[in-house]
């Protein structure tokens, strides 16, 4: 052989070799890479996210419910006195007051001795007067944290996405989560509904780390988790006896498993006791009195009732978690005036949600989260997959228990599920992808295309995202569809006075939510909802909300106590519905011009 041949035949392993290690290396750096620029993409749509939703709180009004939960959380933070608003938990209240304790924000003295009602609500309405001068300024940061937790979330969809499915999977999901229009519209809102759709996310994912291995450390987490669900909405108590009933059949099957009993017995206390700890944290460890005049079901004709339970349990939990819980239920038991497809109840229908999802979500998201469950349910059939359960599970139980519910007023109380179809639809688009074979650029134009689609409603949707309807909902005005927060929350009450009062309007008549607004704002408003034989304030501006020409809001009875029939109360504002608005705000708030 000669010398040069000889030469290469030695060095020919060797070079493939290399050629080996370069290949692993530059695999290695393209997936470092890969990881990277899936997190920084991440961080830029959460970035304009925040920035968009900051945006809005800028020209929105608060909603209805924020008139009393921001001030509600100023007095838990402030006093420790949990009794304003109790029918909701703190956490969404009490983050929204932080910046109003660093920004000086005053607030009427809170008696301790026992109140109605009322005499909160007059303290709540008291607060935004003391402090009237610069309304504004404090409602736009006491929103301010909702928006931090809402990035939050879409943070942890990204983790988790990416941790079971890989960075396009967790980019494909957190795309979806920031241009969604409800997320966006509740995303910016002081309410339990975002909340609480962090909390179920956090607990599923850690409830399906300590299943895979069960261990002290994560039973703790688990508890944590349950106490936070539980202090975000009061629904979330439903965590309780699914985590009790897997419990006892892991500590039946342990040795199976090789675990022993002792230990899950072990794991199932550190659970109650973390969960616990959670709550009353949440509260300032407070366990009042329980007040007669205030809290549900502590009178004289229901204290018998009561009294073995809810005076038991207040010296494990605070006395307004116990409480608000117990207006929750009864709550549930009275039902809520609602409106769906032209039709009205007080008990709701089982398939409003279902109903309200389609409506109010876009349609390349609503095909998208479709098409991920069933496909989730598919590769469910050939093979059982813990990183599926974990995410069809909650959806699943979380829907059927939502159908089970009599308050029908926004698809918001829905938001929980949300996450959930993002990381599917998110999951299966990466699936396709990588399956697609020789059709992978037809499948890449589709991804985008759909993705382009979803971007255009969210710019449709700018700002009122609180009312939007895809065009399943284009054939009515969409307070036919629904009514409630899907169409009215009160937050366009700024731009209706602020068109009033360009036009020289220092007076309307109105029927709207959170009228108490009007006055910030310096409009003086007189009522169009009168008892035959009053007629109404002659007024050049009549301001009508969705909601009431909806008819769901509309009272029974006048402040004179006579009674309106069924038919009366859901047309009251029917010539309303017949007229033609001057302008309509957000699409929540229609104007009209009487004269």
């Amino acid at each position: 052989m000669r010398p040069f041949e000889r030469a290469f035949a030695t060095r020919k392993p060797y070079s493939m070799k290399l050629d080996g290690e370069k290949k692993e290396a530059w695999k290695t750096a393209l997936d470092f890479l890969s990881r990277r620029a899936a997190v920084l993409l991440c961080a830029l749509l959460l970035t304009l996210m925040a920035v968009e939703m900051l945006a809005v709180i800028r020209q929105k009004s608060i909603t209805v419910d924020e008139w009393v939960m921001i001030p509600a959380g100023y007095y838990h933070l402030t006093a420790g006195d949990f009794r304003p608003v109790n029918e909701h938990p703190p956490f969404a209240k009490t983050l929204a007051a932080t910046p109003l304790l660093m920004i000086g924000a005053q607030a009427p003295t809170i008696a301790a001795a026992p109140h109605d009602d009322d005499y909160f609500a007059d303290k709540l309405d008291d607060f935004w007067h003391q402090n009237a001068a610069r309304f504004d300024y404090l409602s736009f940061w006491a929103r301010v944290p909702a928006i931090l937790v809402t990035v939050l979330l879409g943070a942890l969809v990204f983790v988790y996405a990416r941790r079971y499915w890989g960075a396009r999977a967790a980019l494909f999901a957190v795309a979806l989560f920031s241009l969604e229009p409800t997320v966006l519209a509740h995303g910016r809102v002081v309410q339990t509904d975002i909340p609480s759709a962090l909390g179920l996310l956090l607990f599923s994912f850690t409830f399906y780390e300590y299943l895979k291995a069960p261990n002290i450390n994560r039973a703790l987490w688990v508890g944590w988790t349950v106490g936070l669900a539980a202090v975000t909405k009061f629904s979330m108590i439903a965590l309780v006896p699914v985590v009790g009933l897997v419990l006892v059949i892991l500590f039946i099957f342990a040795p199976r498993r090789g675990l022993k009993r002792a230990h899950v017995a072990g794991h199932a206390l550190a659970f109650a006791l973390t969960a616990v700890l959670a709550v009353n944290a949440a509260y300032l460890f407070q366990h009042r009195q329980p007040d007669p005049l205030y809290d549900v079901g502590v009178d004289e004709v229901s204290s018998t009732r009561l009294e073995t339970g809810f005076y038991a349990l207040r010296f494990i939990l605070p006395t307004d978690f116990i409480s608000g819980i117990e207006w929750q239920l009864d709550h549930t038991r009275e039902g809520h005036q609602a409106g769906l497809l032209g039709m009205w109840s007080k008990h709701g229908w089982w398939y409003y949600f279902p109903v309200a999802f389609a409506l109010k979500t876009p349609l390349p998201i609503l095909l998208m989260s479709l098409a991920g469950l069933v496909w989730a349910l598919v590769r469910l059939r050939r093979e059982p997959e813990g990183r599926l359960l974990v995410l069809v599970l909650p959806l699943v139980l979380f829907t059927c228990l939502l159908m089970l519910s009599t308050i029908n007023i926004g698809v918001r109380y829905y938001l929980p599920a949300y996450p959930f179809f993002f990381i599917l639809s998110g999951a299966m688009l990466d699936d396709l992808l990588r399956r697609a074979g020789h059709r992978a650029i037809f499948m890449s134009l589709l991804v985008a295309a759909l993705f382009c689609w979803v971007a255009i409603e969210a710019v449709r949707a700018y700002p009122d995202h609180m009312t939007y309807m895809n065009q399943l909902a284009s054939r009515a005005p969409h307070w036919w569809y629904l009514s409630d927060s899907n169409v009215e929350w009160g937050d366009d009450v700024r731009d209706l006075a602020l068109y009033l009062r360009s036009r020289g309007e220092r007076r309307i008549g109105e029927a709207i939510l959170n009228r108490p607004l009007l006055d910030m704002y310096g409009i003086e408003s007189t009522p169009v909802f009168a008892p035959p034989g009053d007629k109404p304030e002659e007024v050049r501006y009549v301001a009508i909300g969705a909601s009431f020409l909806n008819g769901s809001v509309v009272h029974d009875h006048f402040d004179d106590d006579t009674p309106l029939s069924e038919t009366e109360r859901v047309n009251y504002f029917d010539q309303y519905r017949r007229r033609t608005p001057e302008k309509i705000f957000g699409n929540s708030i229609y104007l009209y011009r009487m004269k």
